[in-house]
């Protein structure tokens, strides 16, 4: 898991917990095997910082919350076959020509504001919207999954309702929380909470930005990126490796040029989806290769 020197952490120091919630855990919808044992290590490097003499000195945690309405757009409830009853199951990979020849569509009976679509980031597509200005939900979902496909090269995936506004599903992981409360109550400092997922109309796997930017609320997170840049060192860690830890430390760098060195990923912290492996494998590859480090969390003192 990269060098095995040890790395002294510095003053201004942030952990990012990507989405370690209780969906993503044992007997969760969306359970990722290892997440337990994930959430173990990392609820013992938060206490490892607050330990009198410890040189982890953590300087902020900032932990993300997947958050999602039953009727979003990757969830089984949103779509129906061409009888106009059956949802697709959960792992359904649904394609721009699927919805083009009516083999899944959005349920007619859908109650979307087409406020949650800014007319202006989709104008090179302006027959979405009807003369009303209201959504057209089938033509939408067609240019979508397009859009999809053509600039992060992903299908739209349907997953197990996961990770519901409201539902114990969406908390943290206890001994993580625990572990954070422990963190606040020693330092005086609070963890930073980031909501992501929330617009039903769009995937958001990085907590930095939508897969599909479609509104202002889905676009690159100012806020989160001008927190984060204040960081000399950012050890992140979370579910799922290969998918929205991937995909947020990607736009993390994407974003902060010449950040590299500053981005740690904890490798033992984190697991992939399973059937999900060999995009786990192929983010850590990438991170090595750009000269980003992948640690395990017990050898950084």
């Amino acid at each position: 898991m990269g060098s095995k020197a040890s790395t002294t952490v510095p003053d201004k120091c942030t952990l990012l917990i990507i989405d370690v919630q209780n969906d993503f855990h044992s007997n969760g919808s969306l359970a990722v095997k290892g997440a337990d044992e994930d959430a173990e290590r990392i609820a013992q490097f938060i206490r490892k910082s607050i330990q009198p003499g410890s040189s982890i000195q953590l300087d902020r945690i900032v932990a993300t919350l997947d958050s999602h309405h039953l009727l979003h757009i990757a969830n089984p409830q949103f779509w129906v076959a061409n009888d106009n009853v059956t949802h697709p199951d959960p792992f359904t990979l649904i394609t721009s020509e699927d919805v083009k020849n009516g083999k899944w569509s959005p349920r007619s009976d859908l109650r979307i504001s087409h406020d949650l679509v800014d007319a202006s980031l989709m104008k090179d597509s302006p027959d979405l919207f009807h003369a009303d200005g209201s959504l057209d939900l089938t033509k939408y979902c067609i240019e979508y999954t397009r859009r999809l496909e053509d600039s992060s090269r992903l299908t739209l995936c349907i997953w197990p309702p996961h990770c519901l506004i409201g539902s114990r599903g969406h908390n943290v992981v206890d001994i993580v929380r625990d572990a954070m409360d422990e963190w606040t109550s020693k330092t005086g400092r609070s963890v930073d909470y980031v909501m992501k997922g929330t617009n039903l109309l769009t995937e958001m796997y990085s907590a930095l930005k939508a897969e599909v930017v479609i509104s202002k609320d889905t676009d690159l997170n100012q806020d989160l990126l001008s927190l984060l840049k204040e960081s000399d060192k950012i050890y992140v860690c979370g579910q799922a490796l290969s998918h929205c830890v991937n995909h947020t430390v990607r736009d993390l760098l994407a974003n902060m040029k010449g950040s590299e060195n500053k981005v740690c990923l904890l490798g033992d912290c984190c697991s992939p989806v399973t059937s999900f492996e060999k995009d786990g494998q192929e983010f850590v590859h990438f991170l090595k290769e750009i000269g980003a480090n992948v640690e395990h969390s017990n050898v950084i003192h």
